[in-house]
């Protein structure tokens, strides 16, 4: 199954938080093929810092969890691919038609037209108004 994961998904995969435990039982369960776009990896690398700034983790913490990031890129478990050239085209429909209603961030709408234009089967996210977005899309969720 392809699959594309946001930001708060795989925070959750690489730091321990509140929704650890489900993002490990749906990886475990579906073995899925895990798109990473360098958007996902940029702000998953900013997210991990963001911990050690806020005094959430130490820098020890967020390099044992960068360490299995990359270990995990290097072996296979993500389909590193670019985001695809209609992106910003796609986020600019998609902006105009539902901001206003959902109060999406850029960077959500962002990882929604990349799931959409990679044809993910499923797009896994944490985000409750990114999961309105990714609905409204028409991305199935789980």
């Amino acid at each position: 199954m392809k699959v594309y994961a946001d930001t708060s998904f795989l925070l959750s995969l690489y730091y321990l938080d509140a929704h650890s435990a489900e993002a490990e039982r749906r990886i475990q369960r579906s073995s899925p093929s895990l798109f990473l776009t360098p958007l996902t990896e940029l702000e998953l690398a900013n997210a991990l810092q963001l911990r050690v700034f806020r005094g959430e983790a130490s820098p020890a913490e967020i390099r044992a969890a960068s360490r299995e990031l990359e270990n995990d890129i290097q072996s296979g478990v993500f389909n590193a691919v670019p985001m695809p050239a209609e992106t910003y085209r796609v986020a600019h429909r998609m902006s105009t038609k539902k901001t206003s209603t959902l109060g999406v961030r850029t960077l959500d709408i962002l990882h929604v037209a990349c799931a959409t234009l990679l044809n993910a089967e499923r797009f896994w996210t944490f985000d409750a108004r990114q999961t309105q977005l990714a609905r409204a899309e028409g991305l199935r969720l789980r």
